[in-house]
């Protein structure tokens, strides 16, 4: 009998906090997997790839699926690392529910931080998973004390733990039929339910006469407000236990059936979904992952994807699926996929990560979640001959991962852009392991932009020798635009003023003159309008029109003036109060905005934004300024006009 109902739940966490033994864990005691297996031994289920069974650590998103009673549970297993952080981005927007998980030994993290602040913001329904507690250094209230500082005041613990910190550790898990027990959780959920705390205080409560007098809180009306509070995400429910010893698994399983809610399903009639992952070995056939919220779909169906162009317009891929696998059924099973399931979609080569199913005018689910790569490196192929065969390989893994944007670069070198050092290092080893290509990265350096300050106009006429009129005339003008519109390129010209060749060229022209302004970096958030255009017929090519744009685009960009824009992060750190002072004053002296500084008699936080080129610096600096007490978390957040005596400039490395 197939589950009347489908959860998909990511597992989120600080790096090397056990989110693949947790995995593992579930799918073993669950029977969906017959032995258990091993990050150290390279064999656990969902690190499939060979660069995940070397380090240790999960690159890519990873779909296992088991069942609980009527429930089956798609559970995603997604990067903790900061530099694989896409990935996390594309997990969040079809997920129902998250489990978050902290290690007791580590406890709350940088990452664990800026996962919890999304999932927060998400109002995702979160569980909190304390692993580790069978080992030496575990702590349980004092890491209690941490979350709720560091975290989320709005938790209720629902397991207890005896031997801490040994081999004997042993998770039990709550009973809401304990009137003791019951009390006590009551008292959390009060926190973040009224209508709980009402009947707390009511007097059938013996407490103030604030209710109505009604019966005492029961156990199955005190489960059911728990549900409610943490399906919205204003309550997080605490579990302790071992992924590698099992204790506390059960309790966590219950945790996700009784109290993450499925999404509902929508209303209309035609299917839409969301492509969250695509994976493509070398020689193999390209497969998607497509979390459905609409509709159906079957195999051999004609389907139709959108994602959106650079120049702001969406694209369109149509195609027929092939071969349509639903997670968590038997191979052969050919029935429909439904709202809220997943499935592995084939036969279309074309498909990209982030395509949505649906309407054209859709957004895309869980979008913009993360701010985009802050690092740009440049890639050649050790070998010349390989250079077509390098990009070739950067653009395949592009479309698995649209934030990792690839552009050719001069001397045939291959732009790419990153999320850190790490990730660097993976795609170096994933193009000599998968593709055959070795690689040579030039050192990491911010992603600096240029935006127009003001509006400027130029116009250009150019004409052969023994001709009387102008062979090719172009008149720009341009302007700042929207924040985050990117270059967009428009007419003032009526369409059929030149022939279609030479418009397109014009157009294609300004795009790719684009990539490098004034001060030699990219102009973005810009309109670029064709105000003048002649041409001499049959005398006029298109080639005269790519001779004469640069020209002018150059001209009307030094009239605009343009100012560059470097990356910023939003940062916390956490402080003893005597490094308070010199913390602040390094910070400034890098150039860091303050927000907020709050704290009391120990300790003091400090927030703000800091120059992206900075950060790493910083953090080399804190642990010294600190005695190793500081705690530090930043994200990249947007960014802000760079001083004109600040670097780095075009081309220096961080």
């Amino acid at each position: 009998m197939l589950p009347s109902r489908t959860l998909n739940i990511g597992i989120l966490a600080h790096v090397d906090a056990g989110k693949t033994s947790l995995t593992e864990r579930l799918l073993f005691d669950t029977g969906a997997i017959g032995r258990l297996g091993s990050v150290d031994a390279g064999d656990t289920f969902t690190d499939t790839g060979e660069l995940e069974r070397q380090r240790g650590i999960t690159i890519r998103s990873a779909v296992a699926s088991f069942t609980v009673g009527d429930t089956q549970v798609n559970l995603l297993d997604t990067p903790g690392h900061s530099d694989f952080i896409a990935e996390v981005e594309r997990a969040l927007g079809v997920l129902d529910g998250a489990v978050l998980l902290l290690s007791a030994v580590e406890g709350v993290q940088a990452r664990t931080r800026v996962l919890m602040k999304t999932l927060r913001r998400l109002r995702l329904p979160t569980l909190l998973f304390i692993n580790k507690i069978d080992r030496a250094g575990a702590r349980g209230e004092a890491l209690l004390a941490d979350i709720r500082r560091l975290l989320t005041p709005a938790t209720v613990p629902m397991t207890s733990v005896t031997g801490l910190g040994t081999a004997q550790a042993t998770s039990v898990q709550y009973a809401l039929e304990d009137p003791r027990v019951r009390e006590r959780i009551a008292e959390a959920v009060a926190e973040a339910d009224e209508s709980v705390l009402a009947e707390l205080t009511g007097p059938a409560s013996g407490g103030p006469a604030a209710g109505d007098g009604g019966p005492p809180l029961t156990a199955d009306r005190l489960r059911a407000a728990l549900a409610a509070r943490t399906a919205d995400g204003s309550l997080h429910p605490v579990y302790f236990g071992s992924a590698l010893g099992g204790q506390g698994i059960g309790a966590l399983l219950d945790g996700m059936v009784r109290l993450v809610p499925p999404a509902p399903a929508g209303a209309g009639t035609g299917p839409r979904g969301t492509v969250f992952a695509v994976h493509q070995p070398p020689d193999g056939e390209r497969t998607a992952y497509l979390r459905l919220y609409e509709g159906e779909l079957r195999p051999r169906q004609r389907i139709e994807l959108h994602r959106p162009a650079a120049d702001g317009t969406s694209a369109t891929l149509t195609g027929r699926i092939t071969s349509l696998q639903v997670v968590g059924r038997p191979p052969g099973d050919d029935g429909p996929l439904t709202p809220g399931q997943i499935a592995v979609l084939r036969g279309l080569p074309g498909i990209r990560t982030g395509d949505r199913l649906g309407p054209a005018g859709d957004a895309p689910a869980g979008a913009a979640l993360f701010p985009s790569p802050t690092l740009e490196t440049l890639v050649r192929a050790r070998n010349p001959a390989r250079a077509a065969a390098l990009r070739a390989a950067l653009l395949t893994l592009a479309d698995q991962d649209p934030l990792l944007q690839v552009r050719p670069a001069p001397d045939g070198a291959t732009s790419v852009l990153l999320h850190g050092e790490v990730q660097k290092e993976i795609i170096a080893a994933t193009l000599h392991q998968e593709h055959g290509i070795e690689a040579e990265f030039a050192p990491s350096r911010v992603v600096c932009v240029e935006r127009p300050s003001g509006v400027g106009e130029a116009c250009e006429e150019i004409a052969r020798r023994g001709h009387t009129g102008p062979w090719a005339t172009v008149g720009l003008r341009v302007e700042p635009g929207t924040r985050h519109s990117g270059p967009v390129f428009a007419y003032e010209t009526e369409l059929g003023a030149l022939p279609h060749g030479f418009h397109q060229a014009i157009e294609e022209t300004v795009l790719a003159n684009l990539r490098c302004g004034p001060r030699g970096l990219a102009v973005t958030d810009c309109r670029v309008v064709l105000t003048r255009s002649g041409f001499v017929g049959p005398l006029s090519t298109a080639g005269d029109f790519r001779t004469v744009t640069p020209r002018v685009l150059l001209r009307a960009l030094e009239r605009a003036g343009t100012r560059v824009y470097e990356p910023y992060h939003a940062f916390e750190a956490d402080v003893p109060l005597a490094a308070l002072a010199p913390v602040t004053a390094r910070l400034a002296a890098l150039g860091a905005e303050f927000a907020e500084t709050t704290g009391g008699r120990h300790s003091w936080l400090v927030s703000g934004f800091l120059p992206a080129r900075h950060v790493q610096e910083f953090q080399g600096l804190l642990p010294g300024l600190t005695h190793g007490e500081g705690v530090w978390t930043s994200s990249p957040s947007g960014d802000r006009p760079m001083r004109e005596d600040a670097g780095p400039r075009q081309g220096e490395a961080l």
